[in-house]
């Protein structure tokens, strides 16, 4: 493998958040009834004219902006031919040779520099409709006894972020990814919810030799809504291309799916080139020339971004803890506590391992955090901060005990009482470490401090 480089490109699709669809009035609305948010329009009927959402092409070239993409003074919607059922107009009003926003890049904070993420373009499009295929175990076509469509999709603005080849191992592709998925969503563009499809991806894979410069044919993974999948297939693709690449073996460009139970990838079918696809501008929209003035007030109108937070807090918790709470989307809870007081790399820890609560509540969550209380009261007053507003002074009696003059004589008290354990212990079995902290608490009432204890019995079951 250590001769192989694998080279690897993204279509991401994101669903933008608009209250109607790309080019109807239809209302978004998911988890609606099956084909109860549909009209002429989105359901092709003959004589019905799309007409563009204003919102879906501002949102469009905010995340242009934040990409350095260059935003086009004339975009042109394009037919995309193509057939399939949940496609009911025989083809797909997209963008191709003329979209809104062109190159750009994504530049990826890491610990030994910057990676650097070419975009080929972010176009707008509208999105199929969707096919469940039912009476088979695996919801997948492949022994399905039917096809349903539900048209509740069919039209919803879709923004594809098509990024250059310049990845080359599945963890870049991750961190790619994750980056992208996090501007997205504080932008507002999009929920990007991959276990709802709000967000997914095409994997584009080929390898070749290191030092080599050309591309070989590649393999496109559809549909991928989870992180962990596709760094799985990524991984897959490469030993199946590698392998056969050294058996000899002609490798197909052609579209695949994976199946994660087998961790293999099996062809779909064979790659579709854009000639297939018979491109030509959309004779019933005329072409979109964003005002210049619009995209100077949303590119005004840009936050702080990802990847700059990322390098902001990096010294103060490291880079591994700052791109973790950045990407993560827990960063803010990390700078409420650590406003209140809260030392930043412990707000750090308590932001990734806590749930949300309410600003107001940081700095009695700060007084909290510097009481040593139990972790049961620990775990009432985030539950609570999370809905209400609290006061420090409720959960405050709830320290933990941690004079050693009062817990010594229990723990002698323990120790005595279970002298087959302590032979156990003695013996090499340290996990019985734990039943006797078990019992310290038990004689407490959960309120000894868990590393004052631990200490003291380790202290004693060495002598």
């Amino acid at each position: 493998m250590s001769d192989w480089q694998p080279v690897i490109g993204l279509e991401v699709h994101a669903h933008l958040k608009t209250r109607t669809k790309m080019f109807c009035r239809c209302e978004l609305d998911y988890g609606a009834h099956e084909n109860s948010r549909t009209c002429p329009v989105c359901l092709a009927h003959p004589g019905a004219l799309p007409v563009p959402n204003e919102r879906a092409i501002e949102l469009t070239i905010k995340l242009g902006l934040a990409l350095e993409c260059a935003i086009a003074k004339r975009a042109v919607f394009a037919r995309k031919n193509y057939f399939y059922p949940d496609l009911p107009k025989g083809y797909q009003i997209s963008q191709y040779e003329s979209p809104l926003c062109g190159r750009g890049r994504l530049v990826i904070p890491t610990e030994d520099g910057e990676e650097i993420v070419g975009i080929v373009r972010a176009h707008l499009e509208e999105d199929a409709a969707k096919t469940v295929h039912a009476g088979g175990a695996t919801g997948r076509s492949v022994g399905a006894t039917a096809s349903l469509v539900d048209f509740n999709r069919s039209g919803t603005p879709l923004l594809e972020i098509v990024s250059e080849p310049d990845m080359h191992s599945a963890d870049e592709a991750l961190r790619y990814m994750r980056l992208l998925r996090q501007t997205i969503v504080e932008l507002g563009v999009s929920d990007a919810e991959m276990e709802k499809g709000t967000l997914r991806a095409d994997v584009n894979v080929s390898v070749r030799r290191r030092g080599e410069d050309g591309l070989r044919p590649r393999w496109e993974i559809k549909n991928m809504n989870s992180f962990t999948f596709i760094g799985r297939a990524i991984e897959a693709a490469v030993r199946q291309q590698v392998a056969a690449h050294e058996a000899g073996e002609e490798v197909v460009q052609s579209t695949y799916d994976y199946d994660a139970d087998t961790d293999r990838l099996t062809v779909h079918r064979s790659k579709e080139e854009a000639d297939d696809y018979r491109y030509f501008p959309e004779p019933d929209l005329v072409p979109v020339e964003p005002p210049a003035e619009m995209v100077e007030r949303l590119g005004g109108a840009l936050p702080e971004l990802p990847g700059a937070r990322i390098r902001r807090l990096e010294p103060l918790v490291g880079f591994p803890l700052a791109s973790e709470l950045v990407s993560t989307g827990n960063e803010r809870k990390a700078e409420l506590l650590a406003a209140a007081g809260v030392e930043w790399r412990a707000a750090a820890n308590v932001a990734m391992n806590r749930g949300d609560f309410l600003p107001e509540n940081a700095p009695a969550l700060a007084a909290v955090l510097g009481a040593n209380l139990t972790r049961e009261a620990l775990d009432r007053a985030f539950a609570a901060a999370a809905t209400a507003s609290i006061t420090a002074d409720d959960y405050l009696s709830d320290a933990a005990v941690g004079d050693e003059a009062a817990l010594a004589p229990l723990v002698d008290a323990v120790l005595a009482a279970n002298p087959g354990q302590v032979e156990t212990y003695r013996g090499g079995k340290e996990g019985v470490l734990g039943f006797f902290v078990g019992q310290v608490m038990k004689e407490t009432g959960g309120k000894a401090d868990p590393k004052v204890v631990n200490r003291l019995l380790r202290e004693r079951l060495a002598r």
